[in-house]
């Protein structure tokens, strides 16, 4: 079996950076178990408001900020900052935005309410990493989207990035937030979600009951290979019915293992019809 050499990490949560919870400490020790497997990866995730900037050294990176991404009609400025977790080796790009991020918590506000405007969030997250990715020259074999906040790039890769050459040939595995969302789906959520080929179809079949956790089945979705943090019934069950490939919830002394055999078996899928296909 082919190996993914090249791993992308996109995450909500990774410690130093915010509080220490399971999601967070997830998103930091997959990508350092598996670099440390030779892999060559990336990381991204939000510049929460939480962040300290001075004691965590975040720098912009002015090479690739500066672009506008438009969502349902208003222009947000794209700022891309970067950090090292010298202990890993690790290097952070931050997704910045005063709007979305840099002046707000993560997912619940000061009274422990969820945001309104998660979804725009999600989608100013996905279009942010991608285009910086494309930026950096740098073509993935797998992406690894985990939380919430990363569940739009499912859909963006097989869409609205689908001939993009850093994406054209990659495949995703998504880890959903391990709590649901609660909050009313908004009104305006297709037209936010809409971009090139991404329409508002993209929502058919999905379970949601009217609220922000259809974020998280988008993402199951349009994945090619899904991970849980936790034994979820619903999340397996819909999972085993559109037949994806499944990594159940794993203890950290197993990451090293168990991460980098998923990511080589959801990257060999459809490999051998390609090869087929080349060679004729």
């Amino acid at each position: 079996m082919a190996k993914a050499k090249k791993i992308l990490f996109i995450v909500q949560e990774m410690v130093p950076y915010v509080p220490d919870t399971q999601i967070s400490k997830f998103g930091r020790e997959v990508a350092e178990v598996t670099q440390a497997k030779k892999r060559e990866i990336r990381s991204f995730m939000p510049k929460w408001g939480i962040i300290n900037e001075r004691r965590n050294q975040l720098h912009e990176v002015i090479r690739l900020s500066g672009m506008n991404i438009i969502i349902d009609e208003t222009d947000h400025p794209l700022i891309i900052k970067v950090a090292s977790i010298p202990s890993a080796h690790m290097q952070v790009y931050f997704i910045d935005n005063d709007d979305y991020y840099s002046k707000r918590r993560m997912t619940l506000n000061e009274k422990e309410v969820e945001y309104a405007d998660n979804a725009e969030r999600a989608v100013f997250y996905a279009r942010g990493v991608l285009e910086t990715v494309k930026k950096l020259k740098w073509t993935p074999d797998v992406i690894h989207c985990q939380g919430w906040i990363s569940s739009i790039i499912p859909l963006y890769i097989k869409t609205a990035y689908a001939e993009e050459p850093s994406f054209r040939d990659c495949r995703v595995v998504f880890t959903p937030s391990d709590t649901p969302l609660t909050a009313p789906l908004p009104a305006n959520f297709p037209g936010v979600l809409q971009f090139r080929k991404a329409g508002i179809d993209a929502m058919e079949g999905v379970p949601s009951g009217g609220t922000m956790q259809a974020l998280n089945f988008l993402g199951i979705k349009y994945a090619d290979g899904v991970n849980l943090l936790h034994a979820n019934a619903t999340y397996r069950n819909y999972i085993k019915k559109l037949e994806k490939p499944y990594l159940g919830a794993q203890k950290p002394e197993n990451y090293g293992t168990a991460f980098p055999a998923f990511y080589d078996k959801v990257w060999s899928i459809g490999k051998e019809e390609e090869e087929d296909e080349d060679e004729e």
